[in-house]
């Protein structure tokens, strides 16, 4: 058996979760706009927005060091 050790620790792993989560909750942001093919607010300024931070958020949680290193 191989004993690697997992390529991240807890807290990158638990940090790429809430990058998800802000992902997810982008594109349910988007659908959520009552305007047609959602170019109201919620489609085209906000979910965006909260989307790219989500995506920022998963470069961070996979660039960032442990306490140990």
């Amino acid at each position: 058996m191989n004993n690697q050790p997992f390529p991240f620790e807890k807290k990158n792993y638990r940090l790429m979760l809430i990058g998800l989560a802000l992902i997810v909750l982008g594109f349910v942001i988007i659908g959520m706009d009552s305007e047609p093919h959602g170019n109201g607010f919620l489609g085209l300024t906000l979910g965006p927005i909260v989307t790219l931070a989500g995506f920022i958020f998963e470069f961070y949680a996979i660039f960032a060091k442990s306490e140990k290193n």
